[in-house]
């Protein structure tokens, strides 16, 4: 009598009912960047149980795992941890149970296909190269992926696949693309220091209010009159804050936001240049400023061939219609970039839209489909033990 061994498929209908168990607790118990203490502490929890060798506090509180040889080439997945300062507003059952802290961006997804696949391989009688699991921690501040590589966390490696949910796409599919993914981005601190005076009497001080307006206004003109619009520039002002009493004109404002861009040299260019249409518009108003640029990640540039890689396993396991080559970078960023420095990499977009779309991330409505979770793990099973180092 012959046995037959269970596919990949198969595998996976047995453990995702508590996959999802174990996601919908991380979504009711969600950590800050750089808080992620309890999570971290269940996942190498789980990564012991399935055989994995655990390393915690990596990265602060990250977690590295591997399995298979301990010599020779390396394949990694980076697969992140944290939410976010947002007020849950779904209404689920799991909802969070922190007030002002949610997953709005799918990082307990994310967390729980890491998980997946780690059970997955772990039940493979042999493996041809090691396999390391990155969980990292605080991708919402653009610093994780820093202290997790600080930490040796790619050292070794020859590959490295990344995931992340996408709103835009329907649940059972997923999005790839071949070189630029993703923006480059900053943070734009700007103080303008103008001098206080009456309210009724503005020609008496420099109006720190009308001149921070003018500066949001003028940097957008800028934009498109003295840059290449084929090279697309994104600056928003998320915050602004200044002024003591509706009648007195404020000495001091400050606008903080952030700088997308998905050429690289552009980028580089970029703090100064703002830098300097931000001290011509203040200097003309009779007020000076001061301006910081903080770099928060540059653009995750996908590898071809493991871009390939993944396009070949998704549409062998769900099928070509399911698979969709993004035509259009996004203006998001990413800190899964950083790990891209040492070691190419390449990360997909995992579709999560229900029957009547997905709120977008980083709203408290956002509540992606649980049926991602499998798609995500299959795939990328599937192409961690297709994978074969190149000569």
């Amino acid at each position: 009598m012959t046995t037959t061994t269970p596919s990949l498929q198969e595998r996976l209908e047995v453990i995702l009912p508590e996959l999802i168990e174990l996601r919908r607790h991380l979504h009711a118990h969600p950590e800050l960047s750089a808080e992620e203490h309890q999570t971290a502490a269940l996942i190498s929890g789980e990564l012991r149980q399935y055989g994995w060798r655990v390393r915690e506090g990596v990265g602060r509180t990250g977690v590295l795992a591997e399995i298979g040889p301990e010599i020779g080439p390396k394949l990694g997945l980076r697969v992140d941890m944290d939410a976010l300062p947002v007020e849950e507003r779904t209404g689920l059952p799991y909802a969070s149970l922190r007030q002002g802290v949610m997953h709005a961006c799918g990082h307990d997804l994310h967390s729980c296909i890491g998980l997946g696949v780690a059970r997955l391989l772990a039940q493979e009688s042999s493996l041809p190269v090691g396999m390391r699991l990155l969980f990292q921690p605080a991708e919402e501040i653009a610093q994780g992926a820093r202290w997790m590589r600080a930490d040796g966390a790619i050292t070794g490696l020859t590959a490295l696949f990344g995931v992340h949910v996408f709103p835009e796409l329907p649940v059972g599919s997923i999005g790839v693309r071949s070189g630029s993914l993703t923006a480059a981005a900053g943070e734009l601190e700007i103080e303008v220091i103008g001098e206080g005076g009456h309210g009724a009497r503005p020609h008496q001080a420099v109006d720190a209010i009308w001149i921070a307006s003018r500066v949001v206004t003028g940097l957008q003109e800028a934009i498109s009159r003295r840059l290449d619009a084929l090279h697309p520039v994104v600056v928003s002002f998320g915050k602004i804050e200044g002024g003591k009493a509706f009648n007195v004109i404020a000495d001091r404002v400050t606008l903080l936001g952030t700088v997308r861009c998905l050429c690289a040299d552009l980028h580089e260019r970029l703090p100064a240049w703002i830098e300097e249409t931000v001290q011509a518009i203040c200097e003309g108003f009779g007020a000076k400023v001061r301006v910081r640029y903080r770099c928060i990640a540059p653009s995750v540039r996908n590898d071809p061939s493991l871009t390939a890689l993944i396009e070949r396993c998704a549409i062998q396991q769900l099928g070509a219609q399911q698979v969709q080559r993004l035509e259009q970078p996004s203006l998001g960023a990413e800190d899964f970039a950083e790990l891209l420095h040492d070691v190419p990499g390449t990360m997909f977009r995992l579709g999560v839209a229900g029957p009547e779309g997905c709120a977008p991330l980083h709203s408290g409505f956002f509540n992606p489909e649980e049926r991602a979770l499998g798609v995500g793990v299959q795939v990328l099973t599937a192409a961690m033990l297709a994978w074969t180092p190149t000569p």
